[in-house]
């Protein structure tokens, strides 16, 4: 990266800089070394993880500057000096490998090296995140590092006995509890692959096809370029897992579109970010916390997409009606024809790019692991964009080591999100933390569940703030779901409540990522944009409470009682939107809203008896508004 000489600002200098194409060789090299690993299975633990995120830390250090916004103190040797440092501390480890695996831990004292080279690891780590991410994820990972060396000074009932430098470094870099456990396992052996995937179906245009197939599906409709932002946003996020670079990617076409029709420039940054957010929820492939969910579950990640399915699907539903009702109420048209695709050629030319999609989720379904599934989706990329004229352009070597290329370094920022989690995760285990908290949260809601609901919700959405999917889920699990399922709600339903709130942070005042990065786009206020997310992603913040209190609606149970679950789910939803933004079969008035959003409440929670009263109340609506329509129509 180089600053504009034209302009006089200063170069932000990196080791890429000065290395040339050495960057771009050791990116393309950890892309090929996990396909190897995809197709001939993984080494040992220590050995795979301790690879993958070698690679990271060595990628980070090359290309990452140690300030963006004061060039100056990039000083090139101190990166370098990282870089060897993150290596040496890793390589230790590979070097002594058979001491490693068959010492004792917390038994034999770790000895000199071993404190040395797992303080340093720690420190790159931290130092690596903070680069790629920003500082709030590695401070929270000092402040947990503070309170494990601080445990009996502590107030709050949160003091423990306190854990020695030599405990600490023991448990974080010689076992596979710490810095080496689930979370940079699940990044090294799912996420790269996927992310690889991401960026291969980029590369070949399959993004053009995810836009010219909205717009031709719904550009026409009222409200037709938001409705194209939710659908595009919904199949890129599904791919990418990113909220912030799904806003980026797609956001850039769609909100000036949405702009440009009238909505709100408000209204059109939050109707990108909510979409975009909404990705990491949506099956097949979903975020990178999915497969760490799977993992704590001991489940397939098959079985994780299918409990996402229906809460995703009524997300999306809830943004695409909200989307509908109030470009009714504004009285928005969609784009004229003539400005948009027609759906046949589009998917003559490129309807073809689909189908590594569908290799995934075929190979999913054919019980295949989630690597296999990538694997095999990543190979297909490339033959499938040489059937046709149209995508045959798009192919060449360069195109296939620029996704290589691409690929490692999208994964870079959840290698080191996962890392650190690891040292988070690894102090809550070691101190009991998560026990504490535990108490805590169960003496706060007097062991009563919607209580302790909401303060998990709360809880989970300040954790989350300004952090990524992955690490925020991680460190809910350490520290929520034991309340959650000690007070009877089942492991499915007690993850997937706090995943949600992980995901909706990105949308939640005051530190609402996806929303800012949307408003830089749309020029918004950022409180405005905010505001508006809120309204269109109810459906995100209310779904989850009902799932616990109705597993249903995570398809656990009676067929029956599903299928009226998931029935009643979809009126209910839709009665949210309406009443959010006023609008159902014609405007409604204060009172209807009222009526609508009880309704709606009262339908999304799974019982006969709810269901009863939340459809007589949207049936008392219906007829309200056709009296009032065929009343509107008789006067004009």
């Amino acid at each position: 990266m180089t600053g504009d000489s034209s302009s006089g600002a200063p170069a932000i200098k990196t080791l890429a800089n000065r290395l040339g194409p050495t960057a771009r060789a050791i990116a393309i090299l950890m892309s090929l070394y996990h396909l190897y690993i995809a197709f001939a299975g993984p080494p040992e633990v220590v050995i795979f993880r301790g690879t993958h995120l070698a690679f990271a830390l060595v990628l980070i250090f090359l290309s990452m500057p140690a300030s963006r916004t004061r060039p100056s103190r990039g000083v090139l040797w101190l990166d370098a000096a990282f870089l060897i440092l993150s290596v040496a501390s890793i390589g230790y480890l590979f070097v002594n490998y058979d001491y490693v695996v068959t010492r004792f831990p917390y038994v034999d004292e770790p000895t000199v090296p071993d404190l040395v080279f797992g303080i340093a690891l720690t420190a790159m780590i931290l130092e690596g995140s903070r680069r790629v991410l920003g500082p709030a994820l590695p401070i929270t990972a000092v402040l947990f590092l503070v309170y494990a060396l601080a445990g009996p000074y502590l107030p709050f009932g949160l003091a423990h006995g306190g854990v020695s430098i030599p405990e600490l470094v023991d448990h974080l870099y010689l076992t596979t509890d710490g810095i080496f456990g689930i979370p940079l396992g699940v990044s090294a052996t799912f996420v790269v692959l996927f992310v690889l995937f991401g960026a291969f179906v980029e590369r070949v245009g399959t993004g053009h096809l995810f836009v010219t197939f909205a717009q031709a599906l719904t550009g026409h409709t009222p409200g037709g370029p938001a409705k194209v932002a939710c659908i595009t946003s919904g199949l890129f996020g599904t791919i990418s897992g990113s909220a912030v670079s799904n806003v980026m990617t797609t956001g850039t076409l769609t909100i000036p579109l949405m702009k440009k029709i009238g909505y709100r420039p408000a209204f059109a940054g939050a109707v990108e970010a909510v979409s975009s957010t909404g990705g990491q929820i949506m099956p097949p492939i979903m975020g990178a916390a999915a497969f760490v969910m799977a993992e704590f579950l001991g489940v397939a990640f098959q079985t994780v997409a299918l409990y996402a399915l229906v809460p995703a699907v009524l997300f999306y539903l809830a943004v695409f009606l909200a989307i509908h009702f109030e470009a009714k109420r504004t009285g928005l048209r969609g784009l004229s024809k003539s400005e948009l695709p027609e759906l046949g050629p589009v998917l003559r030319k490129r309807g073809h790019q689909f189908i590594p999609l569908a290799v995934v989720v075929a190979v999913l379904i054919m019980g295949y692991s989630p690597p296999m599934a990538a694997l095999a989706g990543i190979l297909a990329v490339v033959p499938i964009a040489l059937l046709r004229t149209e995508t045959r352009r798009e192919v060449s070597v360069r195109m296939v080591g620029d996704a290589l290329e691409t690929g490692a370094r999208n994964a870079l920022a959840v290698a080191a999100a996962c890392a650190c989690a690891g040292i988070v995760i690894g102090v809550i285990s070691l101190t009991g933390l998560g026990l504490a908290f535990t108490t805590l949260v169960l003496d706060a809601a007097q062991d009563l569940l919607l209580p302790a609901l909401v303060l998990t919700m709360l809880a989970g959405i300040i954790l989350g703030m300004g952090m990524p999917t992955t690490p925020a889920y991680i460190m809910q699990v350490a520290l929520l779901v034991p309340a959650l399922v000690k007070l009877g709600i089942p492991q499915p339903a007690a993850h997937m409540f706090v995943f949600y709130f992980a995901i909706m942070s990105a949308i939640t005042p005051p530190v609402a990522m996806a929303v800012f990065a949307a408003s830089s786009i749309s020029r918004a206020g950022l409180w405005e944009s905010s505001v508006a997310a809120v309204k269109l992603g109810a459906t995100g913040y209310l779904v989850p409470f009902f799932f616990v209190f109705g597993p249903s609606l995570l398809l656990i149970g009676e067929p029956f009682r599903v299928v009226t679950t998931v029935v009643t789910a979809v009126l209910g939803v839709t009665c949210l939107a309406s009443g959010l933004h006023g609008w159902f079969l014609t405007n409604a008035n204060w009172w209807q809203r009222g009526m609508l959003l009880a309704a709606s409440v009262i339908l999304i929670k799974p019982g006969l008896m709810t269901d009863a009263v939340g459809l007589s109340l949207l049936a008392a609506v219906v007829v309200i508004q056709l009296i009032q329509r065929r009343q509107a129509i008789r006067a004009a």
